[in-house]
């Protein structure tokens, strides 16, 4: 029997990416389970009311505490310094995280954490001291207090792996799970006449303002496009850019007098997403480091031919099967790529990615790791 806390303290509905996406898809797939299981759900003030339709399943109870996951300092203080406490005062004694944030001890729970990527590691550049100090402590943490790890991809298994010098059986690569519903779109006219597009003739992307996502090389191409001198569309969409990056990428846009030719969509539901998917020229994945790399997947799933880096572990969650640019910064190499890409949708084995399958390797792991000896 599993009966464990599911500390869900960090998530910050729609800011913290594609990991909220990975938990509610995992919670979904628990819901699905035939397996028996006690999930005790360690919610914040401001996530709560998201979290409340998984109580409705008898298996499954909200642990509420007065943290707020807005107040990120204040959380991670506390989760160091309370949380321990928090939880042997209900009784529980084992917690899955699913994320790489942690308490400072064990204080007598066994802790099990997944780790996303070591992006920090990799490219210090883009981050404040302070987070790099807090991820640096945290991934020490996890590798040297949690009874286990899992990683979202074997590419992210082998960089901890690496870094850390961690035996093979402490850590389990565990790909996430993606489901979407092929059924879930919108009338595309409807779309077309909010963003002046035509189907086939726009390229797509979603991504996050942050520097490793290479966004900047995205409008290169498109400067380049503009000029006339391929016959490619020169249209853009970007998905997913909101608060103070958007700002900063709306003018960069205006920088490059693409203001026309490049539409900012902002965060969209995902009937709005799908179809823009499914209707695309092609989905565009310039980032340059990724611990998984949803957005290319779901694409695929909808049809749509990729065109992505070879960086990092998108070729291995990809399958190899999207067309690859080996310089991500190449505005000429892109344009190249774009001209004449390859549709291997057809060889792409969709299971590995598959909701319950994944849960069902999550479920084995936690209950080999945390479940009742």
């Amino acid at each position: 029997m599993l009966d464990i806390a599911v500390d869900l303290l960090w998530l910050r509905p729609r800011k913290v990416g594609g990991t909220e996406f990975y938990i509610r898809n995992l919670l979904d797939g628990f819901l699905r389970l035939k397996e028996p299981f006690h999930l005790f759900l360690m919610v914040s003030e401001d996530n709560r009311e998201t979290f409340v339709h998984y109580a409705k399943d008898e298996r499954i109870d909200l642990l509420e505490t007065k943290v707020r996951s807005a107040n990120i300092a204040g959380r991670i203080l506390w989760q160091f310094f309370c949380q321990n406490r928090f939880l042997r005062k209900h009784g529980i004694r084992k917690c899955f995280t699913p994320v790489y944030c942690r308490t400072l001890f064990n204080g007598g729970i066994t802790y099990v954490n997944v780790i996303h990527d070591l992006q920090a590691a990799h490219y210090p550049e883009y981050h404040p001291f302070h987070e790099i100090a807090y991820s640096k402590l945290c991934w020490w943490l996890d590798v040297h207090c949690s009874a286990h790890l899992i990683a979202i991809s074997n590419w992210v298994k082998e960089d901890i792996m690496k870094r850390y010098r961690l035996r093979p059986g402490r850590i389990t690569a565990i790909y996430n799970p993606i489901t979407v519903d092929r059924e879930q779109t919108v009338a595309f006219e409807t779309l077309s006449t909010k963003y002046k597009i035509e189907k086939k003739e726009y390229y797509y992307t979603v991504s996050q303002m942050i520097p490793h996502k290479n966004l900047e090389t995205l409008l290169a191409v498109m400067e380049e496009i503009k000029k006339g001198e391929t016959n490619l569309p020169c249209k853009l969409l970007i998905s997913g850019v909101n608060g103070a990056g958007r700002e900063a990428l709306r003018q960069k846009i205006l920088d490059r007098g693409l203001e026309n030719e490049v539409v900012l969509t902002g965060f969209v539901e995902n009937e709005e997403r799908n179809t823009l998917y499914q209707n695309c020229r092609a989905f565009l994945f310039p980032s340059v480091f990724e611990g998984f790399g949803m957005p290319p997947v779901e694409a695929m799933l909808f049809g749509a031919v990729v065109i992505a880096t070879d960086r990092t572990c998108v070729p291995e969650v990809t399958q190899g099967k999207a067309n690859y640019v080996t310089d991500p910064y190449d505005v000429k190499e892109w344009i190249r790529v774009m001209q004449n890409p390859a549709d291997r949708i057809a060889e792409v084995d969709f299971g590995v990615y598959d909701q319950m399958k994944l849960t069902g390797k999550y479920y084995r792991v936690l209950c080999s790791v945390l479940g009742e000896k």
